[in-house]
């Protein structure tokens, strides 16, 4: 556990919790289902309990797809009565990474079969427009807390990347604070990180030592021999997530028939295999992974826009990378337009890779000592 002079880690997250309920009229508690947001909600449960602020309230975007462990686990949060629960199950549009023929899915879609039913204590519709995940936050703020102050708690942490961990620490958000992100400074809306420094050590020291519940998914990918620290909770179709769907059928059978039924790719996509799923080998009638990566986005991506949206996300990466790592980084593309990834996600953690930030030190270096 790190150590800030006196203090742990987990003394330090309260205070940064005390402060943000000191400071903000409305302090929400965004859950995944997963260990990070596991710290967080019980932190923020405590730190409100103390201040005087419960109910504790509660954000859940539910992308429909996601383990029933996962469901069961957010519905015993929804029902404590210490928490006043916004659960959301409205129509979202998201990638699916198994098919090149339904490349995004419409979940809670109106007139579609869903995976389950929707919640009686979810909200299943808003007043304002949004289908894709990450434009619902700010756009929830500007609705319902405009002339407020108002923010987000979320679970991330630096330790994933070393990217990430820069850009936590290096310049305020809010006031003093680094360990947040502004969603519209001028409305005072935020989201904040109050774990950031924590290590996937202290998460799971946490928890043990408070026995607290956990989403037991966890449990699952441990016996299935899944690293720690590449244990991820999520929705089970989106370009990073897709490495669950291998072992699903052992952990969630039903859910897992469910899912085949609901989405087109999961169950070919499962069937051929990790192997031949992912690409690992260069195909032997390409000279190298460009040219291989080139190919695949004239032939693949059929919309012209999400075409040049690559090209131009591809064109950024090779002016920096491609002298150091250019196979690594082609192999990446590669796997960026197998998996439909139109958000650019796999491109992004690449990008905060500890290789690739050290590559970015070094040209920086380089061209200050030019400049000098």
């Amino acid at each position: 556990m790190k150590y800030y002079l006196k203090d742990n880690v987990l003394v330090k997250a309260k205070e940064r919790i005390g402060y943000l309920f000191d400071e903000f009229d409305h302090v929400y508690v965004n859950i995944s289902g997963g260990k990070d947001s596991t710290i967080v909600y019980h932190l923020s449960l405590e730190v409100a309990r103390e201040k005087n602020r419960l109910p504790l309230k509660v954000l859940f975007l539910d992308q429909e797809a996601e383990w029933d462990a996962t469901i069961d686990y957010v519905k015993d949060i929804m029902e404590n009565p210490d928490v006043e629960p916004f659960w959301f199950q409205i129509p979202i549009r998201i990638e699916n990474a198994t098919s090149q023929y339904e490349s995004h899915v419409n979940l809670w879609g109106e007139g579609e079969e869903w995976l389950r039913d929707k919640h009686p204590l979810a909200i299943h519709s808003v007043p304002f427009k949004t289908d894709v995940f990450y434009d619902f936050f700010p756009q929830y703020f500007k609705h319902y807390h405009k002339g407020e102050k108002a923010c987000h708690i979320a679970g991330v942490r630096g330790e994933e990347s070393p990217t990430r961990l820069l850009g936590l620490t290096n310049s305020a958000t809010y006031k003093w604070i680094t360990w947040g992100k502004s969603l519209n400074g001028s409305e005072a809306h935020y989201n904040f990180y109050p774990i950031y420094d924590w290590g996937y050590r202290d998460v799971w020291k946490y928890i043990h030592d408070s026995g607290v519940p956990y989403n037991r998914i966890y449990d699952y990918q441990y016996q299935h021999g899944i690293p720690v620290t590449k244990m991820r909770i999520s929705n089970l179709h989106h370009e990073t997530a897709i490495h669950q769907l291998f072992y699903m059928a052992e952990i969630e059978p039903e859910n897992y028939n469910r899912l085949c039924a609901r989405i087109k790719g999961i169950d070919s996509a499962v069937k051929s295999s990790k192997t031949g799923f992912f690409v690992y080998e260069l195909p032997f009638m390409f000279a190298d992974w460009k040219e291989y990566r080139d190919y695949l986005l004239g032939k693949l991506v059929q919309d012209d826009v999400e075409r040049e949206r690559f090209r131009d996300a591809f064109k950024q990466q090779e002016e920096v990378y491609e002298a150091y790592l250019p196979e690594k980084m082609f192999k990446v593309h590669v796997q960026s337009i197998l998996a439909n990834d139109t958000w650019h996600t796999k491109l992004r953690n690449f990008d905060r890779s500890k290789e690739c930030y050290e590559i970015r030190k070094k040209i920086s270096n380089a061209r200050d000592t030019q400049t000098n």
